[in-house]
């Protein structure tokens, strides 16, 4: 799975440290040929005569099946076979840490902590889930300093193997119940993250969350905790608020800030990075203008055509808290316009679980343009389809569409006003979309 997110993270970082760097994927995308050009060698057949006879270590992701030829030739070998997450665990432990988790926004929060510590006077070493233009348009920096910012991921359990020096939790809602079954097991899980900061660490808790035993936190949040924004509003653009640290953290006051990214969310994301980043050693002085200068993560709210015409916003949002979010942010910079968004359900058992809460969040867009479910790693489950989401709609206009017909249709209709919305293979569909808006008649 080399072409995943984190594992193309983890390759980057033993091909900086002089390694050959081998790896296996489904299928060819933009992140695999990026890794092809570094000097990384890929191939794209489940075919174990593909492994060259010297390696040392081999790396998987649990979202590759357990009969995955590869995954089972090593597995009767005796080279060392580890999961991803172990392997980050190992980098990090040898360094102080500060390991960003949360059901939602963890991305975010990670690639902003990055970030405002190198910009701060302090060369971290970064490990994020996904392209962050900040870090070189990669999901990956090398540093010089002690410090390691990663981001902390709740499928299988993987953040587990992380024991930081800082532990920020921005979200605890019910997902991957495939994996844990209940919300509380989640709960459970994030818990034992948070057991495991070192001691004299750090937990930055965003205020409200509740953790199955109450533990010593920094509460980050907007108008309430130790790290609070207040006075929010727009001006020419950007989210401007004021922030103050007091009480678990050293008393601290900034006026003006200046994020450049709408939503309550990405405040409180911000409130999250910037107090981490201070206890990493980041320079007070130098966090406004760092803030203002934080260019976001690809496919997270972000800007792919933006002109007089058209406004086309794409996002990775996949669960309902995420939808929210961004359907919320984009009506709040463009009130009064219709809102349209093609959306991409990702796996059946999320739609499942969480259909209601699907139901409720698109409902508050204006058109809907609805693909089919995007299984990942799953068989289909009987009776789950987009109609269990759209069941309960009354408001949205829905058009049920499919990958090979949804850019006619927008063509079509050409909304001014557009989200792409999913984390699935929707991905592919941007630049189509993005030409069939720029080419109105």
């Amino acid at each position: 799975g080399i072409g995943g997110i984190g594992m193309s993270a983890l390759a980057r970082y033993f091909k900086r440290q002089g390694a050959d760097v081998f790896g296996y994927d489904r299928t060819a995308s933009a992140l695999t040929s990026a890794l092809q050009d570094e000097g990384m060698f890929v191939h794209y057949d489940d075919n174990p005569a593909l492994i060259p006879a010297n390696v040392d270590l081999a790396v998987y992701t649990p979202a590759v099946p357990d009969d995955l030829a590869e995954l089972r030739h090593f597995r009767a070998g005796s080279i060392p076979l580890v999961k991803r997450a172990e392997v980050l665990g190992i980098i990090s432990r040898s360094k102080h840490s500060i390991a960003v988790g949360g059901t939602h926004g963890k991305t975010s929060t990670s690639s902003m902590t990055a970030h405002l510590l190198r910009a701060c006077g302090v060369d971290a070493t970064a490990f994020v889930g996904g392209l962050a233009p900040n870090l070189g348009n990669s999901n990956y920096a090398e540093g010089s300093s002690d410090w390691v910012v990663a981001e902390a991921d709740e499928y299988d359990r993987s953040f587990l193997h992380l024991h930081p020096d800082v532990a920020v939790i921005n979200a605890i809602d019910a997902d991957h119940l495939d994996i844990y079954g209940s919300a509380e097991a989640v709960r459970d899980s994030y818990t034992q993250f948070a057991k495991q900061v070192k001691p004299g660490g750090k937990l930055l808790l965003k205020y409200g969350l509740e953790l199955a035993e109450d533990l010593p936190a920094v509460r980050f949040g907007i108008d309430h905790g130790d790290c609070r924004a207040s006075n929010l509003r727009i001006e020419s653009g950007y989210t401007v608020f004021d922030l103050t640290l007091d009480g678990a953290m050293p008393a601290m006051h900034f006026e003006g800030l200046k994020l450049p990214f709408p939503g309550r969310h990405n405040v409180e994301n911000a409130c999250a990075a910037i107090a981490a980043a201070l206890i990493g050693g980041a320079d007070p002085a130098r966090i406004p203008a760092a803030l203002a200068d934080f260019k976001g993560v690809k496919r997270r709210f972000e800007y792919i055509l933006r002109n007089e015409n058209t406004v086309y916003i794409d996002d990775y949002a996949h669960h309902p808290a995420e939808l929210e979010a961004v359907i919320g942010a984009a009506r709040s910079l463009y009130p009064g316009k219709t809102l349209s968004a093609v959306f991409q359900p990702h796996l059946y058992s999320r739609t499942r679980d969480f259909a209601e809460g699907f139901a409720e969040a698109l409902d508050k867009v204006d058109v809907l343009y609805l693909l089919d479910i995007y299984p990942a790693r799953e068989l289909p489950i009987e009776g789950i389809n987009v109609y269990t989401i759209t069941n309960t709609m009354h408001k949205a206009k829905v058009h049920y569409c499919s990958m090979d017909n949804v850019v006619d249709l927008i063509r079509q209709e050409k909304p001014h006003l557009l989200l792409s919305l999913g984390a699935g293979s929707i991905d592919t569909l941007v630049e189509p979309i993005k030409n069939a808006l720029e080419h109105r008649d």
